[in-house]
């Protein structure tokens, strides 16, 4: 017998079980289905290196979701069901330069501008904390919520309130700034782009594509607000909640069955076919995916698409791809700098000037010289993910192109992809380039596992050419306009269909905006018509 349920959801990333649970515990019939063999997309702990060690295998950090409407919604339930997060009111990140300069980033804003040398930057920087904050809600509404609706015009009219149009005339000239020449305009030493600048690479921007005037203060206030709380046991036992928890509400969880196509009734979407089988949905699909596939290969040709939307789908542009390196030590690293052993997540970087050269090499198909290299120690807030006495790094590279062209610096290999030996090669230039800080590195190094471009798309549909943002967030592709010009809602032309995951607004990231939003818009429509 055909399955039928109020609500299919396809993916399980984080948009995909936030809506699936917000859904079901309202009281609909949910059905999830995943590709891969096991919930999450890219939230994953395994033992990649050597028993003992656990590794996010991907993301790893969870500002975006403790700040997020999705958590307030579903976090007394998440945690009944094991849920918990670690943090630190201390360091939370830094930059550590070539040349050995360490600048650190405190919960507290004024011990982190104690290392600015110039008085009129502590005063600025104070200023931008503050300055958002004022405006957070009107900020906050317009970057998280549904960018074409009433409620959108509604934070607006709020900004120009309180900012008058002079002030907010300031935030869309920041909107359109890259992050180098907001730091350049408003401060006179470099700590704050040091600082800040690599952040940008988090969002998918580098320092000189715009929106990174407007996301670098919004960065820095989440930190000093949210810290960079963790999961304790490791990433996995979030995803292990939201598994108890859509058992206790019944939805139908299926994993290892890609979904083939949707369904399309009278030019509505009323259900999807799923390793052969059909399921049907009487209310909404809700599908997790890049518009290059829904629109290109799940839609059938004959559904009510606008052909300048399947135009747009056909363009959407990708961005740089990512590698994950994953290090186990025999004890922790010994930092020249020993307050770097108590900060969980910083950057190797010069800010704008080293990490916007290594993403212009990798956007001409180079592999940089010097990457920005995302150093991130878990073990420092949650040590059950190592041995006792041992340590662990989690590095990230987000600089990378999926098909190399070269070596910028002329010393690898690329004729055969990510081979073993380039990958090898690679890990082995980003290794040589943390032990300039940590001279004993090299000696403690026990293993290591690397999840090279190549492995990430081929996971990860999503990620498609090693993208793990769901495709390039530049301004014309960003805000208004994603996922497409054309189709710049959730609800997409055909009815029936949503479109939720971070090729949709509010972007990538570890928040569930897109989930969250969409789960309650259908939420607040059945309960409109429920009272007509």
């Amino acid at each position: 017998m055909t399955r039928t349920v109020d609500a299919v959801v396809v993916g399980s990333g984080v948009n995909g079980l936030v809506a699936a649970t917000e859904l079901a515990k309202d009281g609909w019939s949910v059905a999830l289905v995943e590709q891969a063999d096991r919930l999450g997309g890219f939230i994953a702990t395994e033992e990649r290196t050597l028993p003992g060690y656990l590794h996010d295998t991907y993301s790893s950090w969870h500002p975006l979701f403790v700040s997020g409407d999705a958590y307030a919604a579903l976090a007394e339930d998440l945690h009944r069901h094991g849920l918990k997060y670690l943090n630190t009111d201390g360091f939370v990140s830094g930059t550590v330069g070539d040349d050995g300069r360490v600048l650190l980033v405190h919960r507290d804003p004024a011990t982190t501008v104690e290392a600015f040398g110039h008085a009129e930057d502590r005063t600025a920087y104070l200023a931008m904390l503050g300055r958002f904050l004022d405006n957070a809600d009107a900020i906050g509404g317009m970057l998280g919520g549904e960018p074409r609706s009433p409620r959108m015009l509604r934070h607006i009219a709020k900004l120009v309130r309180r900012e008058r149009f002079t002030g907010t005339e300031a935030w869309l000239r920041a909107t359109v700034t890259g992050g180098r020449s907001y730091c350049r305009g408003t401060f006179r030493g470099d700590e704050p782009d040091r600082l800040w600048v690599p952040w940008l690479l988090h969002a998918g921007l580098s320092p000189d594509q715009a929106g990174g005037g407007l996301l670098l203060p919004v960065l820095a206030a989440s930190l000093h607000g949210y810290g960079t709380p963790v999961v304790a046991g490791g990433a996995g036992r979030f995803v292990r909640a939201f598994e108890d928890l859509l058992g206790e509400l019944g939805v139908d969880v299926r994993t290892g069955q890609p979904v083939e196509r949707l369904l399309l009734t009278d030019g509505r979407v009323t259900g999807v076919v799923s390793g052969g089988e059909p399921i049907r949905a009487r209310r909404a699909v809700l599908a997790s995916v890049t518009p290059t596939a829904l629109y290109g290969e799940l839609l059938p040709q004959e559904a009510p698409v606008p052909p300048a939307v399947r135009d747009q789908a056909r363009r959407y542009r990708y961005g740089r791809a990512a590698m994950q390196l994953h290090v186990a030590l025999s004890a922790p690293p010994g930092w020249h700098d020993d307050r770097l052993a108590r900060v969980p997540l910083f950057h190797l970087s010069d800010g704008s000037a080293s990490t916007g050269i290594a993403c212009a090499e990798a956007e001409a198909g180079l592999l940089p010289r010097r990457p920005t290299v995302v150093v991130g120690q878990q073990y420092v807030l949650d040590p059950s993910r190592v041995p006792d006495g041992a340590a662990a790094l989690w590095i990230q590279l987000q600089e990378l192109p999926y098909r190399p062209a070269g070596d910028a610096a002329g010393e690898l290999d690329v004729g055969g992809g990510w081979t073993k030996a380039l990958t090898e090669g690679y890990v082995n230039r980003v290794l040589a380039r943390i032990a300039r800080h940590a001279p004993d590195l090299p000696g403690k190094v026990l293993a290591w596992d690397a999840v090279t471009p190549s492995d990430l798309a081929s996971y990860n549909p999503n990620a498609v050419a090693g993208d793990p943002y769901g495709g390039s967030t530049e301004l014309d592709q960003n805000l208004l306009w994603r996922p497409l010009p054309g189709a710049p809602r959730h609800a997409t032309p055909v009815p029936g269909l949503w479109h939720i995951g971070s090729s949709t607004h509010p972007g990538p990231g570890l928040g569930g905006g897109s989930g969250h939003l969409v789960a309650q818009r259908l939420i607040r429509g059945a309960r409109r018509r429920g009272r007509r």
